[in-house]
């Protein structure tokens, strides 16, 4: 049984390994690569330590897992705040935990100086799409004004 005690930033090996396993159970629930647990649990500590990321996990045991990535914005000096993973177990969905862990993200966010928070899901994700949309995240540029945002990527490799 999990209790819902909360967010915490992952600071210890077995929380890296925790927080590997979900990214790694995410990755495979989308039929997307994704590498061992220990290697990506060594990655995580080494993002972390670089300053730049932050690894939290939602519940005890961990159920749900988060990945930010800081920067400064191009146009201000203020620090804007990537979410980069987000994942709630299956097991745990439709029980508001998506809904207090963002919120905890977006604390956590606030906490490291963020002004401003962006990320990226797939548009049939209507589950996530709804909690990110509840919390006021918006697909249109000009916030809800202007016209709908669409994200690329480009493999570099």
């Amino acid at each position: 049984m999990t209790s819902v005690s909360g967010t915490r930033a992952v600071q210890d090996p077995a929380e890296f390994t925790e927080a590997a396993t979900l990214l790694v159970d995410f990755n495979r629930e989308y039929n997307y690569p994704a590498p061992e647990p220990d290697w990506l649990a060594t990655h995580l500590d080494t993002l972390v330590k670089s300053g730049d990321t932050s690894v939290l996990i939602f519940g005890t045991p961990a159920t749900g897992v988060a990945v930010l990535r800081f920067r400064i914005g191009t146009l201000t000096a203020d620090t804007e705040a990537y979410l980069a993973e987000f994942y709630i177990e299956p097991g745990s969905r439709g029980k508001g935990h998506g809904t207090i862990f963002l919120d905890e993200i977006i604390e956590h966010a606030r906490s490291r100086g963020a002004t401003y928070m962006d990320l990226n899901t797939s548009e049939d994700d209507e589950a996530a799409r709804h909690v990110y949309e509840k919390r006021g995240f918006d697909c249109h540029e000009g916030h809800g004004e202007g016209p709908k945002a669409i994200y690329y990527e480009l493999e570099l490799d």
